[in-house]
């Protein structure tokens, strides 16, 4: 039988696995990120809004999830009242596969830019301070509104080093969410 009346139960998996694992995979690289941020909120605080592109990152492969639950639920077809279905036993595994494959992408991709967006923020934030906490330097880290006992740093040294960090950075959460992509397209 090529319809039978359990072929729907792997394609809502599919669907229920996507969203899971997506959300999952969001969810963990907001949290990752996002201490990083927090971290680095500390030695840098101008630059806390600048450095929020991962955490926005993140949360789009909860998106990624959704659209293609969304997707596979509306190729699952309702049976008749007699409890036959037109939704074929290959369709339904083809549906898990898919919700799976997006899934498990989008958690992959969630735990890359975690951990890039963690120590990347920190590293630029770092660099961007010159190695000073914001205490050290003055309110903002700019050494120009600091207080008589503040250290002096060469501030325009420091931030241009740190955005030409934050380019690399960039690039690398942009091919960290093209792994989720990669997901989405399949």
């Amino acid at each position: 039988e090529t319809c039978p009346i359990y072929a729907p139960v792997f394609g809502y998996i599919g669907a229920a696995s996507c969203m899971i694992l997506a959300n999952f995979g969001a969810a963990w690289g907001t949290w990752k990120a996002g201490m990083g941020v927090c971290k680095m909120g500390t030695m840098y605080p101008a630059g806390v809004i600048k450095n929020i592109i991962p955490i926005v990152m993140a949360g789009v492969l909860g998106i990624y999830g959704l659209i293609v639950a969304v997707i596979i639920t509306q190729s699952i077809s309702t049976p008749y009242g007699d409890g036959t279905t037109t939704y074929s036993l290959y369709s339904s595994y083809a549906h898990l596969a898919a919700g799976l494959c997006c899934g498990v992408s989008c958690l992959a991709a969630g735990g890359t830019i975690g951990v890039i967006g963690d120590i990347g923020v920190q590293c630029f934030g770092l660099k961007a301070s010159g190695g000073q906490r914001s205490w050290a330097t003055g309110e903002g880290a700019n050494p120009s509104e600091a207080g008589e006992g503040a250290i002096s740093m060469d501030a325009t040294v420091t931030v241009e080093a740190a955005n030409k960090l934050y380019v690399g950075l960039l690039i690398m959460l942009i091919f960290a969410e093209a792994l989720a992509l990669y997901g989405l397209i399949v």
